[in-house]
């Protein structure tokens, strides 16, 4: 009897798991995939806030904790560990341009452009601990960056070549699908990557992919190209988070009066008194 009863319930229990099995599986099936909201034009509508929820403005590659570049600061303002957001975690140097980011990286609090508030460069500003708000329309889609108010113009149509190199440099962009591409070129090459030194010259190439895909969330996909200082293209991926408070919005972020003691503190005539 007893034999029998736990055949009865053995059956019992894999009847009840191929059952689950079965309804689980239509499920996963029929899951929709998201489609975004549209704009006007029918394109994916990614107007908002957004901002990286990331390390990678410290720097790109996988890093430990580590100090702040003026150690004096003490932990709140200490470097936080990071897994990277660089696909393959590792960018392609040249031999040569390895040893100018470690030699950046041992003196980013005097080289650092974004320490002088310099403009943020492509593709820093977008993710830098600051929002960006993405304004959208047929014809240019405006990138707003609150760090040093730095602002960007997707040309969609009227597109030409770079007219001259900038921080920013000159953006270019087209639907693929339903993903926003981005094409920018015209850099000055004096702009880095990260905190930590990782830099470009004036050939850098950038292949920024936007697509919307949740309610709240963005992908954000950029492909590097720098033959001057890297071996081969490289890529890096990351979302981007809206901010959803009912309030959000850009803020004034002044930076060059927070850098003018660093820049210009030495010509003073009398020392500034210590507070």
């Amino acid at each position: 009897m007893r034999t029998v009863l736990r055949m009865r319930r053995a059956r019992w229990v894999a009847l009840s798991m191929a059952a689950v099995a079965l309804a689980v599986a239509p499920l996963g099936a029929q899951t929709p995939e998201y489609r975004a909201p549209r704009a006007a034009d029918g394109t994916p509508d990614l107007n908002g806030i957004w901002q990286a929820m990331n390390t990678a403005h410290w720097d790109v590659e996988p890093h430990g904790a580590g100090p702040s570049v003026v150690r004096e600061l003490g932990a709140l303002s200490a470097v936080p560990g990071g897994l990277g957001v660089v696909d393959g975690d590792a960018i392609p140097y040249r031999s040569e341009a390895l040893a100018r980011r470690d030699e950046n990286r041992a003196h980013r609090l005097e080289r650092d452009p974004a320490i002088k508030c310099y403009l943020p460069g492509v593709p820093r500003g977008m993710y830098m601990p600051f929002p960006v708000q993405i304004i959208q329309s047929q014809e240019h889609i405006m990138i707003l960056h609150e760090f040093a108010g730095a602002v960007r113009t997707v040309y969609m149509k009227d597109q030409v070549p770079a007219p001259a190199d900038s921080w920013m440099g000159w953006s270019n962009g087209r639907w693929d699908g339903d993903t926003l591409e981005i094409d920018t070129t015209g850099f000055n090459g004096q702009t880095w990557f990260d905190q930590s030194g990782n830099f470009h010259s004036e050939a850098l190439h950038v292949v920024e992919r936007i697509t919307r895909r949740s309610a709240e969330t963005l992908l954000y996909e950029v492909t590097i190209e720098d033959p001057n200082v890297f071996t081969q293209p490289w890529t890096m991926s990351m979302p981007l988070y809206r901010r959803v408070e009912d309030n959000a919005q850009l803020l004034e972020f002044r930076c060059v009066e927070f850098v003018e003691d660093l820049i210009y503190g030495h010509l003073r005539k009398e020392p500034r008194p210590e507070r």
